[in-house]
């Protein structure tokens, strides 16, 4: 089977500068919601259209994307992908702004489309409103979608409705593209006429509407944030993962947590991150794409691409920027920030310091105020701390230096020049003291205060 989404449309009820299928749910965006779940059923396109760069820099590179350009309806998108369409495989058709559908109801759609041979199959569902949806007809072996303002008053009592999700026989959809029309007051092509031609279709009833749901203004898209948000934290605790306040926590749903490991409120994790067991996150704290393994402690803090081993802590008040990797045992605390760095097994950096572009070996201890001086205004330059090293607090290493292993940099120093191992290195001016300054000075402007 291939998989065709359909995110071409404008969105004029969002309100925005950017396509409706970009905007994000749990920190992800909706596209990427319903491309992930595609992929699980084969070769994946999409349509693209309003503003079709912005979507096309959120597609992965494996989908192959096509064009609609001007949008003339959803019967019109699947003709701008008529080439995706394959006479020997069933098409699903999907939509770039409906995010929650399941798995499992897909597979059960695709079951019945097989099972029983039909052209088309229709993916239906029983909303509460019934404003604006087409009402399924069944005749016999055909189904025919009457829109809602086409219907009669017997029509309008069928509470059945079209989600615009289907699967058709590739054969059939290439032979109907070509027979439908646009004589309707929209002057657009639309799948509904597609699926009155065939003379074998099928439904399938989804039990829960949320599944189908499109978002149509941001009061929809916080609607269906709520309910994902309160399903993966569901899914998690019964999994074995604690979150102490589910009404303050976002996990996103590619989020992977290990058992035992406690969430704490005001967290917000996203991307494809992956927490181990017996860790503590939070309260908080933004965690984004990040690999954090076991018995690791993350308070008040920020990490965004990097990568935690076992047993370390980290803040408060902390920001581990992309390509941090903390080994084994590393401590960093309140107000450190890294970028781009490694640092060793059982270092610390417990305070008030900044770390970019640096190596750091095992053993370290890096003193509350050290800066790596990484950037001249042109050009990065790395800064390597070897095991055992000891710098001083309030240092400046100004990069490319070296540090060896077992020196000592003396609290106050700059550094500019490599330290060989087992070496003091100090880089200080030479402190001057005058004694009696204070008081001559004051002495003399007290009296020339007095003389005024």
């Amino acid at each position: 089977m291939k998989v065709l989404i359909l995110a071409a449309g404008l969105g004029k009820r969002m309100k925005s500068k950017y396509p409706k299928v970009v905007h994000k749910i749990l920190g992800k965006p909706m596209i990427n919601w319903v491309v992930d779940l595609a992929k699980d059923f084969g070769e994946v396109g999409v349509v693209i259209g309003y503003k079709a760069e912005i979507v096309r820099n959120y597609l992965p590179n494996d989908v192959k994307i096509y064009l609609q350009e001007p949008q003339l309806g959803t019967g019109h998108a699947v003709m701008c992908a008529k080439d995706f369409i394959s006479p020997d495989q069933d098409l699903l058709i999907l939509y770039g702004d409906v995010p929650l559908l399941k798995r499992e109801t897909i597979e059960n759609l695709k079951t019945i489309h097989e099972v029983n041979g039909y052209n088309a199959t229709v993916l239906t569902f029983m909303p509460e409103d019934l404003t604006g949806y087409g009402r399924i007809i069944k005749q016999g072996a055909k189904v025919r979608i009457v829109e809602d303002r086409d219907t009669n008053k017997e029509q309008k009592k069928i509470r059945e409705a079209n989600s615009g999700i289907y699967v058709f026989s590739g054969k059939f959809l290439l032979e109907s593209l070509g027979k439908i029309n646009n004589d309707n007051a929209q002057k657009e092509y639309y799948l509904t006429d597609v699926v009155a031609l065939s003379e074998r279709s099928g439904t399938m009833l989804v039990e829960d509407p949320i599944e189908v749901t499109g978002v149509n203004d941001r009061i929809q898209l916080a609607q269906l944030e709520t309910t994902a948000r309160q399903k993966i934290l569901e899914n998690l605790m019964l999994s074995g993962v604690t979150i102490v306040d589910p009404q303050s926590t976002f996990i996103g749903p590619d989020v992977v947590i290990g058992i035992d490991s406690i969430i704490h409120p005001f967290t917000i994790i996203e991307g494809r991150t992956i927490i181990g067991e017996d860790c503590e996150i939070g309260p908080y704290t933004h965690i984004v794409e990040s690999q954090i393994d076991n018995n690791v402690r993350v308070v008040r803090s920020e990490v965004e691409k990097s990568v935690i081993e076992n047993d370390v802590s980290v803040g408060p008040y902390s920001r581990l920027r992309e390509g941090t990797v903390l080994k084994e045992k590393v401590k960093i605390g309140n107000f450190v920030e890294t970028k781009k760095s490694v640092i060793g097994k059982k270092s610390k950096a417990q305070h008030l310091t900044y770390l970019g572009d640096a190596t750091i070996g095992e053993d370290v201890n890096i003193g509350a105020g050290t800066i790596t001086c990484n950037y001249d205004g042109y050009n990065k330059y790395p800064t390597s701390i070897g095991d055992k090293a000891f710098i001083g607090s309030n240092s400046s290493l100004v990069a490319p230096v070296n540090i060896g292993k077992g020196a000592i940099v003396g609290a106050g120093s700059v550094i500019t020049k490599d330290v060989p191992d087992d070496s003091l290195a100090l880089g200080r001016a030479m402190q001057i003291n005058k004694e009696g300054w204070v008081k001559i000075k004051k002495g003399v402007t007290d009296n020339a205060n007095n003389q005024e």
